[in-house]
């Protein structure tokens, strides 16, 4: 599950990383991937050199101090069996535990997790305290050894996200985000190249939680203290079976984010920050 990001020098990237999930199907217009009207352009990085895919790892460091939590709902197309036996690759608790914190939070949301949890995709696309972004439709890797995962092939990498964009709408979520979260936090230029003209910002994350499998909150959440900085990306997961520790962890960390000053955003607001629209 712990993702390995691969450095570009076109792009803005990470170190190591952690795993991923995310939604989504159907081209996105590079602007709002919906049909219907949005109130406003989400915020996008301008391409990188050559045209290749914008890469996103965290917002200015010196505009405040904001944080932006991100929550990858992975699944794969093999683990719909498992979900249909009652393995919980959802977890209403965190999300309720968000709301609750009243946190704004983006999650990355894979197709076929859209597919098997229509309601809860829905409701999360239709809270304006959440964004809803794609984190592709079958979570298989987007490169060569990307801990374990089945590959993409490279000419099915750009079917792969339109498909998770239209899982997305066919679940009800009205506006899904022009960002792209890669399985794994696995790319390369081939794959920045082949995602080149959908108009998504590929978003990574500086801040990994380590809650995939994880069976110590505290733990977890002392990782996530310890590595915020003033426009962070933390990545974590909302998948019960996988990160069965996530919500106690934010229950921890918000309350002792907010005694340090810092607010929580939504990843298009750090974006919007940088100020590198196209």
């Amino acid at each position: 599950m712990i993702p390995r990001v691969r450095r570009i020098a076109a792009a803005c990237v990470l170190g190591a990383a952690l795993t991923a999930c995310g939604a989504g199907g159907g081209r996105p217009a590079p602007a709002t991937p919906s049909a219907s009207p949005s109130p406003a352009r989400p915020p996008v990085l301008a391409p990188g050199p050559g045209g290749l895919t914008p890469v996103f790892e965290h917002g200015p460091r010196t505009r405040g101090k904001t944080v932006a939590l991100t929550f990858d709902a992975d699944m794969t197309a093999d683990q719909g069996p498992r979900a249909a036996s009652g393995e919980h690759f959802d977890n209403p608790g965190l999300i309720g535990a968000l709301r609750a914190l009243k946190v704004p939070a983006t999650v990355f949301m894979t197709g076929r997790w859209a597919d098997q949890y229509p309601a809860e995709a829905r409701g999360l696309g239709r809270d304006p305290q959440f964004e809803v972004a794609n984190h592709s439709w079958s979570h298989y890797a987007f490169t060569d050894d990307c801990y374990g995962l089945p590959r993409v092939a490279a000419d099915g990498m750009r079917a792969d996200v339109r498909r998770a964009y239209a899982s997305l709408r066919e679940a009800g979520v009205p506006n899904p985000m022009p960002y792209f979260r890669f399985p794994g936090g696995c790319y390369d230029r081939q794959a920045l190249r082949a995602l080149s003209d959908l108009g998504v910002t590929a978003v990574q994350w500086d801040v990994v939680s380590g809650d995939a499998f994880a069976t110590d909150a505290d733990a977890v959440a002392r990782q996530v203290l310890d590595g915020v900085r003033p426009g962070s990306v933390v990545v974590m997961h909302c998948t019960r079976s996988a990160a069965p520790t996530t919500e106690r962890v934010v229950r921890t960390v918000v309350p002792e984010l907010r005694r340090r000053g810092y607010r929580f955003v939504k990843v298009s607001e750090l974006i919007a920050q940088t100020g590198q629209r196209p």
